[in-house]
């Protein structure tokens, strides 16, 4: 079968859900058996999220083979259930880079470069691609808002598919908002009209509208928007608001989201299966009990920025039929009078990863606490460093301790920037450019670790070798390593070459463990990740110690 596209669009405002919507559309798909792979094409101008402030943009997702992409890939992950690449995320940033070195190449043959044919063909180019693998179906999210006028590019390639590609193999859905006036006690159409306006302003028909809206559109209400937007009657459909995201695939398979995008795409007739999507629906709804878990970082004000560890957490909490009650606390407010105020309630403590020195001395207190009171830790990356120099300066008596990252002529760099490793992707030795105050290159995707016999990190992994995905410079001081291991710091995951500290745990301790890489990006709802699926445990365990 020739693969399907399925382009959704926003409209009205942003935040609307594009991303969850697209994850859950491929979900039910995938429960009807289908093939079905995605891809997020965004308007901004940066060539990937990689250098944008998590305040702005929200967390940047790492792929397996090192690409920096949007959040809403972890979306997609997590309900597909399959890993995501390079070739599934891409921006005006990387789409218009393309195009000006095939210019610089000469590959337009001294030809005027313009948006249309050579922007848009690149765009084009790149939705074709995305189904390489010959899978059913294909879904393109495109970023922003109907009207942005960075995309418009976007619009325009997708509209010119259609007649590519062939009207059978191409659906247009449209998410836009339906507002409820609460003085009036009604819902709105206007904004859906007007969104819809725009985007046939443009030439692209909406074939389906879903509309994102606080309560259950009304048959009469779908039927007035089908009217004044040209879709069919059944082509209209509530994307209610839901307590937890989980339930989306549910909802719109009670809506018929499922069975009509199959008519109208000629796809095999075939009954999902939504078992596991119910079985995690009620897990959540029937915990057995609540565990309380900080999360020490320095972006609490937009929880965006951890969305992943969020989700990795909730799913931690589903693989033990209990609730997760996540409490951010603020690095930067921590301070050795208040630790035991802000901590001591809490059954376990997290602290993630993140760039720059700021917040980093409350992570490190909060680290010590943990540590010292006997309170289940989980280090992320940051939080792996923060673990290492709090234990150099209390238990190694090496007060100066730090990172090279925040204090480059510290005595004591027990983290330090490697000026090489040996990239297994890639088959080469990795160097650093020494000139970047950046430090030139990250340790970006999916790379080996090898976990030692009788740790707790083996313990949950079941098994000596796994892959995990990193994103960072600086990595534990292995000039160290020894003094560590006296003083009790089980260096308890390491690369295969033994180069590289990926995991530390601490003896004498319910469960303290740190890692260099990032879990919480391997994580799903069906299978949580065995280091937050332990750590949860730890925490229930804590309550009853």
């Amino acid at each position: 079968m020739k693969t399907k596209f399925i382009f959704v669009t926003g409209g009205v405002l942003s935040s609307l859900g594009k991303g969850l919507a697209a994850a859950s559309i491929a979900a039910l798909l995938k429960s009807r058996n289908m093939q079905v792979t995605i891809q997020k094409l965004d308007p901004y101008i940066n060539v990937d999220p990689g250098t944008m402030n998590p305040f702005q943009h929200g967390e940047v997702y790492v792929t397996d083979d090192g690409a920096e992409t949007d959040l809403d890939l972890g979306h997609y992950e997590r309900y597909l259930g399959a890993p995501m690449a390079q070739y599934n995320n891409y921006t005006s940033g990387s789409i218009y880079n393309s195009v000006i070195n095939k210019e610089r190449r000469g590959d337009y043959l001294g030809g005027t470069v313009q948006v249309i044919p050579h922007v848009t063909d690149e765009i084009k180019k790149v939705v074709r691609d995305v189904g390489r693998k010959g899978e059913d179906v294909a879904i393109i999210e495109i970023g922003g808002t109907v009207g942005d006028i960075e995309g418009q590019p976007f619009l325009e390639a997708i509209r010119q598919l259609r007649s590519d590609l062939g009207k059978e193999n191409v659906l247009y859905i449209h998410l836009t908002l339906v507002p409820y006036m609460r003085a009036a006690g009604e819902l709105k159409t206007k904004p859906t009209q007007h969104s819809v306006k725009e985007l046939r302003s443009i030439g692209i028909q909406p074939d389906i509208i879903l509309c994102r809206s606080e309560v259950e559109l009304s048959e009469d209400l779908k039927a007035k928007i089908a009217l004044f937007c040209s879709v069919e009657h059944d082509a209209v459909f509530s994307a209610v608001d839901v307590d937890n995201i989980y339930k989306v695939p549910l909802t719109f398979y009670r809506e018929g989201l499922d069975q009509k995008i199959a008519i109208m795409l000629r796809l095999p007739a075939k009954n999902p299966d939504l078992s596991d999507w119910r079985d995690l629906v009620y897990r959540l709804e029937n915990a057995e009990g609540r565990v309380r878990i900080g999360i020490v970082g320095k972006y609490v004000d937009l929880t965006e920025a951890y969305k992943s560890l969020h989700e990795a957490l909730v799913h931690g909490g589903v693989a033990n039929r209990l609730a997760v009650e996540l409490v951010y606390v603020n690095a930067e407010e921590l301070s050795p009078e208040n630790l035991d105020s802000r901590l001591k309630e809490l059954d376990g403590i997290l602290v993630p990863g993140g760039f720059g020195y700021r917040g980093v001395e409350g992570k490190i207190l909060a680290s010590g606490y943990a540590r010292r009171e006997k309170i289940p830790f989980f280090g992320i990356c940051l939080g792996l460093h923060s673990a290492v120099i709090e234990f150099a300066r209390n238990v190694l008596d090496l007060p100066k301790a730090n990172s090279g990252e925040f204090v480059p002529d510290s005595p004591d760099p027990v983290i330090y920037l490697m000026t090489e490793w040996y990239d297994v992707r890639n088959q080469c030795l990795q160097k650093r450019d020494a000139s970047s105050d950046k430090g030139g290159t990250m340790r970006l995707g999916s790379y080996p670790c090898v976990l030692q016999e009788g740790s707790k990190a083996r313990a949950a992994y079941g098994r000596e070798l796994i892959h995990e995905r990193h994103r960072h410079r600086y990595e534990f001081n292995k000039d160290y390593a020894e003094r560590f291991e006296a003083k009790g710091m089980v260096l308890s995951g390491c690369s295969p070459d033994e180069t590289l500290v990926e995991i530390i745990e601490v003896e004498d301790h319910p469960w303290f463990v740190g890692c260099q890489f990032h879990p919480e990006f391997k994580s799903n709802p069906m299978e949580a990740h065995p280091l937050f699926r332990d750590f949860i445990k730890a925490a229930r365990e804590n309550q009853t110690s």
